[in-house]
């Protein structure tokens, strides 16, 4: 029987030690450490540079210097455009955030709710961390309702914390690690109250906070005040943003970028 058990154990074995770990989670237990900076939808990238793409309410696309492709809270629209992203996580708080329809040609749909991934691509590693949501109508609350994906590519640890509700825990905190980017959702009503969310991307400390889900220049407005005492305010008008270990900047940032659909490309 001794055996029979070693036997059966040694694919889990060989699975975890297949598994690649997060970076982002062994720098962020390293107090003190000094991190090294190292020199589609657009154009080609520079090495180790990601750019980020805000085509709506809270869909992002990602770019890998290798021509991977990710995005954020798929609703199955990017624009006129025809784009199929390599992968597409989704979270089904509302509608807005995901679709029973994904596109057939994507290889990889992750579905953020009761559901563990760690998709490892080479060039970009795809983790996320559960948390919970409110039920619909003040019902009760949805365990694993929610997804914090992180997206580790280029050195960089990349957050977008979906259609968060509550504050995570000391485990989620844990699990989540370094966040050198965040994506946060500043509606101040339908995820976190905007008080509650200022506290936790303080609490991060991300190199650089992209706001989202947001739907007019007051809430942002009120977002960009809360943070404006210990962040830098970098107001573009542009949608898109391309960062690096080496360009992230020195004190922590606040960028704001305005949504836009993808377009045809001009030839």
């Amino acid at each position: 029987m001794r055996w029979l058990l070693l036997f059966l154990m040694m694919p889990l074995a060989a699975m975890a030690q297949d598994r690649r770990p997060s970076h982002c989670i062994a720098l962020a237990d390293a107090p003190g450490i000094e991190y090294i900076h190292r020199a589609s939808v657009g154009e080609a990238l520079d090495d180790y540079t990601v750019r980020l793409s805000y085509i709506a309410h809270a869909t992002f696309i990602l770019e890998t210097p290798g021509g991977l492709t990710a995005a954020t809270d798929y609703t199955g629209f990017f624009g006129v455009r025809d784009f199929v992203p390599d992968v597409a996580t989704m979270n089904h708080a509302h509608s807005s955030h995901w679709t029973p329809n994904p596109d057939p040609r994507i290889k990889h749909v992750l579905q953020g709710w009761q559901q563990e991934h760690h998709l490892d691509l080479g060039d970009m590693l795809v983790r996320n961390v559960l948390t919970d949501i409110r039920g619909r109508f003040g019902g009760e609350v949805e365990a694993d309702g929610n997804s914090i994906f992180v997206f580790e590519v280029a050195g960089l640890c990349i957050g977008h914390l979906g259609h968060l509700h509550h504050e995570p825990d000391q485990a989620q905190y844990a699990a989540l690690g370094r966040l050198d980017v965040v994506m946060a959702p500043v509606d101040g009503g339908l995820t976190l109250d905007l008080p509650t969310m200022v506290k936790v991307l303080k609490r991060l400390k991300s190199s650089v906070v992209i706001p989202m889900h947001w739907w007019a220049d007051g809430s942002l407005g009120r977002f960009v005040a809360g943070m404006s005492d210990e962040f830098a305010i970098d107001r573009r008008t542009d949608s898109s943003l391309e960062v690096s270990l080496r360009t992230l900047p020195k004190r922590p940032t606040v960028v704001t970028l305005r949504p836009a659909y993808l377009r045809e490309p001009i030839e």
